[in-house]
């Protein structure tokens, strides 16, 4: 897979048509784009049904977490609706998640479905916030073991910080996938990221997918911005190659 095809741009916009402008712009230049809840609690499914016929690849976060036949119901209209991938929080337990598989497997458009993906620890939590919330343990501790619980679930990957990377791929091997938000080129601001890395750190620790939003969308040029990062991804890819292409191309395959 190319490293164009493992970049995902944040649509966090002020309104769906600000974000349908940037990804036309975008087009031809990132993998996916990543439609979250404030566009979607906002403005509704438009932007998602807009970028699917439009041949996009989507990223629905919305992080479904609820009682099992409240997410089936969700992740079944997530996959009717086409969309790449989409996100449950772990933390819902596997239930809930193998729940999620069977309504994607429910909704699924000729047999083709999204990647299911698990969100481990949000970046925005370190070990003080994790404490808080009696988890009683770091964030790699605690994103292991859920990544763990998402795969017995059979789900298909995870989402987790740049700091996570290495130990996840660690324990579940190549084939399981991480979506890795958290990512800010040299001198970006962090904004509210705790765990964060540059994208060549994240694509060398074993990420398949990294999401950028603000480093891309509120540049000034947003198209020289993504181009800069898949410039880096790809040299960071490059030494290894022929290992990465056979183990992130699973978009869009047959569930299982």
């Amino acid at each position: 897979m190319a490293a164009q095809e493992k970049l995902i741009v944040a649509l966090d916009l002020a309104s769906a048509d600000a974000a349908a402008r940037l990804a036309e712009r975008l087009r031809g230049h990132v993998g996916l784009f990543k439609v979250g809840p404030v566009i979607f609690t906002g403005e509704g499914p438009f932007l998602v049904r807009y970028l699917v016929a439009e041949g996009d690849k989507v990223f629905l976060d919305l992080k479904f977490h609820d009682i099992p036949n409240t997410v089936r119901a969700a992740a079944r209209e997530a996959a009717a609706a086409g969309v790449a991938m989409f996100n449950v929080h772990a933390t819902g337990g596997r239930k809930m998640m193998e729940a999620a598989r069977a309504g994607a497997e429910e909704g699924a458009r000729n047999g083709h479905g999204p990647l299911i993906l698990a969100v481990t620890v949000l970046t925005s939590l370190g070990r003080e916030d994790l404490d808080e919330i009696g988890a009683g343990t770091s964030p790699e501790e605690q994103a292991v073991r859920l990544a763990r619980l998402a795969a017995r679930a059979g789900l298909d990957g995870v989402v987790a910080s740049p700091e996570e990377i290495a130990p996840i791929r660690r324990e579940l091997g190549s084939a399981f996938q991480i979506v890795t938000p958290g990512i800010r080129p040299a001198g970006a601001d962090a904004n509210e990221q705790k765990r964060r890395a540059t994208p060549a750190a994240a694509i060398q620790a074993g990420a398949d997918y990294l999401v950028v939003g603000r480093p891309i969308t509120e540049a000034p040029d947003p198209v020289a911005a993504a181009d800069a990062i898949v410039r880096e991804m790809e040299a960071a890819l490059a030494p290894d190659l022929p290992a990465q292409a056979g183990s992130a191309g699973r978009v869009g395959q047959p569930l299982h």
